[in-house]
């Protein structure tokens, strides 16, 4: 499900060029467009969005001004053409900061850093049977992919890319940092190697120099042998 966005900016031209971007992208819903802070506060007492694009250089109450008042405030990544107010976006935590004229490139740049935000927000525990089921988010490219832990087997590195091993045989190659995927997992999921993680409930087998999984052979790295000895054990 695409993620709902609103565009805050009293230049008309501006607001038709980030309408173009969020149509093109195929990533975000536009739900609606303001020109003042003030009708973006009426338009955000009837309308939930999970981001907002908004301008900081406005007439009567600026972005950041407004940005203060929202309690709590969705997302936001600032547009402007200023660069001098970076500084006060991020101690904000906002998203990002993007600068007038804005490329489509860097546009897609910030939309994707939103969704590596939110997904980690909105993974959430589905109770099935007793046991729990988490829901995975992974933005890569245009596309999201949904995946359910349960039915992950190992994921494997592939330098700026991904491929995750699933419990019925297939595989799924996307653009995404283990790294980033490591921290968005749950407990249920152990770093065994720099290019592979695993699902623990799935080992059948794990030694100092290795684990498996069924018939699949994964390496233990030097440096994760005394925690994944450590923590198998128990």
């Amino acid at each position: 499900m695409n993620a709902t966005c609103l565009i805050i900016d009293d230049e008309p031209l501006a607001i038709q060029l980030l309408q173009k971007h969020v149509h093109e992208s195929g990533l975000l819903e536009l739900s609606g467009s303001c020109s003042n802070a003030m009708e973006a506060i009426a338009f955000l007492r009837t309308h939930k969005v999970d981001l907002l694009f908004l301008d900081i250089q406005m007439p009567k109450l600026t972005g950041i001004e407004l940005l203060r008042m929202l309690k709590p405030a969705p997302p936001v990544i600032f547009t402007t053409a200023y660069r001098n107010y970076a500084l006060d976006g991020y101690e904000l935590d906002i998203v990002d900061y993007l600068l007038k004229p804005i490329s489509f490139e860097r546009f897609m740049a910030s939309v994707e850093k939103f969704y590596r935000r939110w997904n980690s927000s909105n993974i959430k525990d589905v109770s099935h049977n007793h046991s729990a089921s988490l829901q995975l988010l992974l933005q890569s490219g245009t596309k999201t992919y949904q995946v359910n832990e349960a039915d992950i087997l190992l994921i494997e590195s592939f330098k700026d890319y991904i491929q995750i091993h699933f419990t019925d045989g297939k595989k799924l190659m996307i653009k995404y940092k283990i790294g980033q995927l490591e921290l968005e997992l749950s407990a249920n999921f152990l770093r065994v190697h720099k290019s592979f993680i695993v699902h623990k409930n799935k080992i059948t087998v794990f030694g100092n120099q290795s684990v498996e999984l069924g018939d699949i052979s994964v390496p233990v790295g030097n440096h994760y042998k005394s925690f994944v000895e450590q923590l198998l054990k128990k």
